[in-house]
């Protein structure tokens, strides 16, 4: 299997094993072995499944204002993690990558692999929960072929997003893109840099 697949493939049990209890407070079993990609990708993908499901809560009408502000707070930390989780992957491909010299008009891409692997791991959030929609026997016929239309969209998408991923790590390797990692430098969860919360130590 090439990365793709891989990545693919270790979404989707981490997706599935979720979905046992469908908890967004059950712990993290990753069954992957230590140091290696796929537990980090597991890792990754469940951090946004996690997340998905946090998304889905705190839309609910009837919510009470006080666990939307606990809710929000969770989902900003969880934000952090993803973050920090991606840099990481992009860590893991710099030191794949270390000992590859780019062509002199080697290109930048404007993504990063890790970047283009978090949308891949949200597309199998979206093709998982659409093929239930899709096959959901309480919905009206009319629901299930629009979801099955979206769902040969997404993936159409996941195709094309195997191949421009495919196609980006062998232009790194053949050094024909550098590959060079901007830090996130995410701003509002920092109390020196978000107004609100620095202005607030200042009173």
């Amino acid at each position: 299997m090439n990365f793709t697949e891989i990545a693919w493939q270790v979404f989707n049990t981490s997706i599935e094993d979720y979905h046992v209890l469908d908890d967004v407070n059950t712990l993290i079993n990753n069954p992957f072995e230590k140091d290696s990609l796929e537990r980090i990708l597991y890792a990754k993908n469940w951090i946004d499944t996690v997340q998905w499901h946090l998304e889905d809560i705190i839309r609910d009408e009837n919510i009470d204002p006080t666990e939307a502000l606990q809710l929000k707070r969770t989902i900003d930390a969880s934000n952090q993690k993803r973050t920090d989780l991606v840099e990481f992957i992009d860590s893991w491909f710099l030191t794949k990558y270390e000992n590859i010299t780019p062509k002199s008009d080697a290109k930048i891409n404007t993504e990063t692999p890790a970047w283009a692997v978090d949308r891949l791991s949200i597309l199998a959030l979206k093709v998982y929960h659409m093929s239930l929609e899709a096959n959901r026997e309480s919905a009206s016929e009319e629901h299930r072929q629009n979801c099955q239309a979206k769902l040969d969209v997404l993936l159409d998408q996941k195709k094309d997003l195997f191949t421009s991923i495919n196609q980006l790590l062998t232009d790194i390797e053949n050094g024909n893109v550098k590959m060079k990692v901007y830090k996130q430098m995410k701003m509002y969860n920092d109390d020196s840099l978000n107004p609100i919360l620095y202005q607030k130590g200042q009173k």
